[in-house]
């Protein structure tokens, strides 16, 4: 059948024929899903549906981000340790560890915390230096000169 040979009121005609082959394919097609389906359960050895789901939900929660039994097993993949809390005694034994010369690395290691943990703690005890520009700024002398306009 060639379209342009046919009249406008004979193109719709077969337009919404296809459309209602269209249809009864899809419905055809919903219905056969549905039959493959409730199928499965059985075909897999599952004597009800709900055990079924179960199952796919428990081979399905396996390597998956928000899977709560995942959540432990990739915390101790990433070697993340527990939080450390910082008593006023810590912060005590660090700054005595920092005025007898030690590193931020060797501090952190040997007190079970991080090197940003030590790095606050110097910082809240005064024992920081300044960086560079602003204590260079400081430091230097005004200039007379003044900008030209």
């Amino acid at each position: 059948m060639v379209l342009h040979d046919m009249s406008f009121t004979d193109q719709i005609a077969e337009l919404e024929k296809a459309k209602a082959k269209l249809a009864q394919a899809e419905a055809k097609l919903a219905a056969d899903r549905v039959a493959a389906l409730s199928k499965l359960p059985g075909d897999y050895g599952y004597a009800n549906l709900n055990d079924f789901i179960k199952a796919l939900k428990d081979a399905a929660g396996k390597g998956r981000k928000g899977n709560k039994a995942g959540a432990k097993t990739s915390k101790a993949k990433t070697g993340k340790r527990a939080r450390a809390k910082i008593t006023p005694e810590l912060k005590q034994q660090v700054i005595a560890a920092v005025q007898s010369g030690q590193s931020g690395a060797e501090i952190a290691d040997a007190f079970s915390i991080s090197l940003p943990s030590v790095q606050n703690i110097k910082k809240e005890a005064g024992l920081v230096k300044a960086r560079g520009n602003s204590a260079v700024s400081s430091a230097a002398p005004e200039s007379s000169e003044t900008p030209a306009s």
